[in-house]
């Protein structure tokens, strides 16, 4: 089949190469011509395991790249609309650039096609693309309306974690479909007869259930977040291990194993926004979602106990070196979205800390957010970042910080403090290092 993808952002281009690889013809389109550049370039505009490989490989057989996204909507057999649904603080989504796909895709088709959003939007987003796309349709002299030519809007929500974004596309826990015409939903099934084929679970439902499916789905792995935190929390205050009890609630098959490390709260592109989204989306039909509002507090406050132990250790932290490892707002990503690290290092700032950060991935994405300062610098590699620090602060668990050598790092620090706002070490030792440990709810 022929697919074009409006957008090339984390789920524009992970979903194109993908379906490259599953042997479709793809053009991936963007109004961003230096984002087009860089592709065409075989760059990445992140950083994505395994994406860098997948489009090499199929780049020019079965990928191309284009600016051009009039022609590419009307070569393709379907286009999907993959751009950015930003909110506000308040959780207002803006949804100015998928209207503005369907309303270009409305003035451009010239024969049947299928209108895909992959973009996370409010319930009743589809049906407002669909009136839209059908008065711009109207709105032409250059099609004769006995043509029969006509399109259909499709949801399809994505479900990727950054990370592991191309597996979770090629080998997905579900294919979520709303769709309300047997012609569309034969076309879906085009698309993932490969991995259809493989046995992967394809749940078809209409437009409404499948918008509100991806907001449930991250509000509840939210809620399983600032829940395993709360508890961590309280551990503190009793002498409870939350390694013991995450381990112990999850081994529960009602419960699992997943989404329940304590830590500093959940970050990047999507609970956050999705959370304050649905919110929104409840507060405009008179309903308060009581619980996600708890949800997201617990979220916002979460970051603030590492500051709370920094000045527990340093009552006075004005001038006090603190080494940061870890931006991101998990491993595996350059993505600083709302990352938990930014907020932690923001508040060390106004309280006069000296910070050096090292992050394997993201100090680029990071130094978009914070230049470099008298009192912000950013460090070569994890060991030059603890130079006569007088704590270190593990913010993001990536591998090659759960493998350092503590003997090492004893001997760097000033002090001999770290806080681990991960859980990545073992507390014996660490200490047996003759390291100051101090965990969250361990």
């Amino acid at each position: 089949m022929k697919i074009t993808v409006i957008g090339t952002g984390y789920v524009g281009l992970v979903s194109g190469a993908c379906l490259a690889e599953l042997g479709h013809e793809v053009c991936c389109t963007d109004c961003n011509l230096a984002k087009i550049s860089l592709l065409l370039k075989g760059e990445l505009p992140f950083y994505e395991p395994r994406l860098k490989a997948l489009i090499k490989k199929n780049y020019s057989v079965r990928l191309n790249f284009s600016v051009k996204t009039i022609q590419a909507i009307q070569w393709a057999d379907i286009v999907i609309c993959a751009v950015g649904t930003p909110s506000s603080q308040r959780g207002e989504v803006d949804l100015g650039g998928v209207f503005a796909v369907g309303e270009l895709f409305g003035k451009s088709i010239k024969k049947y096609t299928l209108f895909i959003n992959k973009s996370t939007v409010p319930v009743g987003t589809g049906e407002k693309l669909r009136s839209l796309i059908s008065d711009e349709l109207q709105k032409r002299r250059d099609i004769s309306k006995k043509d029969g030519f006509h399109f259909e809007v499709v949801s399809n929500p994505e479900f990727l974690s950054e990370g592991s974004a191309v597996k979770d596309f090629l080998e997905p826990a579900r294919i979520v479909v709303g769709c309300e015409s047997d012609r569309a939903l034969k076309m879906v099934k085009k698309l993932y007869q490969t991995l259809i084929k493989r046995k992967f679970t394809f749940l078809v439902t209409d437009l409404r259930s499948a918008e509100l499916i991806k907001y449930a789905a991250n509000a509840f792995l939210a809620t399983k977040i600032s829940f395993i935190n709360e508890i961590a929390n309280f551990c503190e205050k009793k002498g409870a291990n939350i390694h013991s009890i995450a381990r112990g609630i999850g081994l529960d098959p009602r419960i699992g194993l997943d989404f329940l490390q304590a830590g500093i709260g959940y970050g990047g592109s999507c609970l956050p926004k999705d959370v304050r989204a649905l919110l929104a989306s409840g507060k405009k039909e008179n309903y308060h979602f009581r619980l996600l509002k708890a949800v997201d507090e617990v979220n916002k406050n979460q970051p603030t106990l590492i500051i709370t132990k920094l000045e527990t250790l340093y009552p006075r932290l004005k001038n006090k070196k603190i080494a940061i490892w870890g931006l991101s707002f998990k491993p595996n990503t350059d993505d600083v979205r709302e990352a938990p690290s930014l907020k932690i290092i923001t508040k060390l700032l106004e309280k006069g800390a000296k910070i050096k950060a090292f992050d394997p991935i993201a100090m680029p994405s990071a130094k978009r957010q914070f230049n470099i300062t008298r009192n912000l610098k950013y460090a070569a590699n994890k060991y030059a970042a603890i130079e006569g620090a007088d704590a270190l602060v593990l913010l993001t668990e990536w591998p090659e910080f759960k493998k350092a050598d503590l003997k090492k790092i004893k001997k760097k620090l000033k002090k001999a403090v770290v806080i681990d706002a991960r859980n990545v070490y073992n507390r014996q030792k660490v200490e047996q290092a003759g390291l100051k440990y101090y965990g969250v709810g361990a």
